[in-house]
């Protein structure tokens, strides 16, 4: 097992999303969001989004663990860890509850101002993210979402108040939770939560997540135009999932295909990054015959509006078949993927694949030349308590080990620059993806089940100990 020591100044810390452990969903004057209308689910199961909140239904994110009144605890239990940061998100309806108020909610700003200095306390830096799957329920009724130019205001509005609040409190900032996702566009609920399409009320799913995505990639350049004068030092990033996408095999259909699966899926950071669209995406809009609202303008803020950093999410990895879909056909990604033969899955059927950590830090070094931050990696699993409450998790250890030294490989022998890195769920918390407690990502237990039942006690995990180790010697024991 390859080891180093990482440089001074690395962010070891864990991951979070507000919507996902907060709870606290109608609280001190909150609006509803996205996240507020999705039901449970699980692995064969969708999470169905409702109409509004409807009467019976189980929404596990209103209470999720509660952190809205156990973050003094949570975040001692992070300290005692050696956390250098911990990513959480700023829930938009905490701030505007219905995303287009005149005046924030002052109730909502003060929730965060106690949670930063909860944070600055334990010499712990927030790493924050402004949109992350929790976007106000009104603007997706009221304007279909990010499909109207007029959010693009009510986003920076957003993002105004926040870098004002907390531009003494708050360092690290990313724009959007994984704007990337909803290339798979034949997943609403990819959509809805990066973008709030929702299907029922769109007549072409593919034209809108393109409109969509690049009124939300005008958004993410003028926050950043702005975040950098209203603070200088303010290190703002973009944040896409990233999976190393590989040709199934050796036929040369199979090799352009994941060429064009990639350009596809990572289209939106080549505009945080770059500051342009890459030309094989403008030449399928084109041949597609989709005019989008796209002005000269916009592109001037694209240009201007570049991010620092780019944070990204690491679970699995892709494999492409040609046989599945034409190279000069794809459309939606999803359709054009395959199980690899060479990888185990977790019980959530994701392929585990620590080597892919590697190969995305070199890619993604290789193609913008810019500081990365892995922002999201982990594994999904049940997890037994004993008559002690002890959680014995050598799955989890192993996964994180593996992938913590590939991280370290790319860093030392292969020149990577990378922040830092923050282990998804580090406390456990609602999947995103399928709504359950059983799920689990994090250093730390909570006693909640998929039911809702359980007494939100919180208790350490074998792995708990092991991850302090690793932030204690710097990455050098694994």
């Amino acid at each position: 097992m390859f080891s180093t020591k990482m440089k001074d100044g690395f962010l070891w810390g864990g991951a979070v999303a507000a919507h996902q452990l907060e709870g606290a969903w109608n609280v001190d004057g909150k609006g509803i969001s996205v996240a507020d209308v999705m039901t449970a689910g699980n692995k064969d199961t969708p999470r169905k989004i409702t109409d509004g909140v409807v009467d019976g239904e189980n929404y596990p994110n209103h209470e999720a663990i509660d952190f809205y009144h156990h973050y003094p605890e949570d975040i001692k239990l992070m300290a005692e860890m050696g956390f250098k940061c911990f990513r959480t998100s700023i829930a938009w309806t905490r701030i505007f509850p219905n995303g287009d108020e005149a005046e924030p909610n002052e109730k909502g700003l003060e929730f965060y101002d106690k949670l930063f200095a909860e944070c600055h306390k334990y010499g712990i830096e927030p790493v924050v993210t402004l949109q992350h799957f929790e976007m106000p329920w009104h603007l997706v009724k009221k304007y279909g979402g990010w499909k109207s130019r007029k959010v693009i205001d009510f986003y920076v509005k957003f993002a105004e108040t926040c870098f004002q609040r907390y531009k003494d409190s708050v360092k690290y900032w990313m724009t959007f939770n994984e704007i990337n996702n909803q290339s798979a566009f034949s997943n609403e609920f990819l959509t809805a939560t990066d973008s709030g399409i929702l299907f029922r009320d769109s007549e072409n799913v593919e034209a809108d997540m393109y409109q969509a995505a690049h009124y939300e990639l005008v958004a993410s350049a003028l926050a950043v135009k702005l975040g950098h004068k209203i603070n200088p030092e303010f290190k703002i990033g973009c944040m896409i999932n990233y999976a190393q996408i590989y040709a199934n095999t050796a036929d040369p259909k199979d090799q352009l295909l994941a060429t064009k699966v990639a350009q596809r899926r990572y289209w939106f950071s080549d505009v945080h990054v770059l500051g342009a669209y890459n030309k094989e995406v403008d030449k399928y809009l084109a041949r597609k015959g989709y005019a989008l609202d796209r002005t000269a303008e916009d592109y001037e803020v694209l240009k201007e509006g570049t991010v620092d950093y780019v944070g990204f999410s690491y679970y699995n990895t892709i494999t492409v078949s040609a046989k599945k879909v034409d190279p000069d056909e794809l459309s939606d990604i999803s359709k054009a993927m395959v199980k690899n033969e060479y990888l185990e899955t977790t019980a959530w059927n994701w392929e585990v694949d620590p080597i892919g950590l590697r190969n995305a830090l070199n890619w993604l070094t290789d193609r913008y030349h810019c500081p990365l931050f892995i922002v999201e990696n982990g594994i999904g699993a049940h997890d037994d308590v004993t008559d002690d409450h002890e959680i014995h998790d050598p799955y989890r250890i192993d996964f994180l080990r593996a992938h913590i030294s590939e991280m370290e490989k790319a860093i030392e022998l292969d020149g990577a620059d990378v922040m830092g890195y923050t282990p998804w769920g580090c406390i456990d918390l609602v999947s995103a993806g399928t709504g359950e407690m059983s799920k689990r990502y994090g250093f730390i237990y909570v006693d909640k089940n998929d039911d809702g039942s359980g007494s939100l006690k919180r208790y350490k995990k074998d792995s708990f100990d092991w991850y302090k180790e690793v932030i204690e010697s710097n990455g050098e024991k694994l």
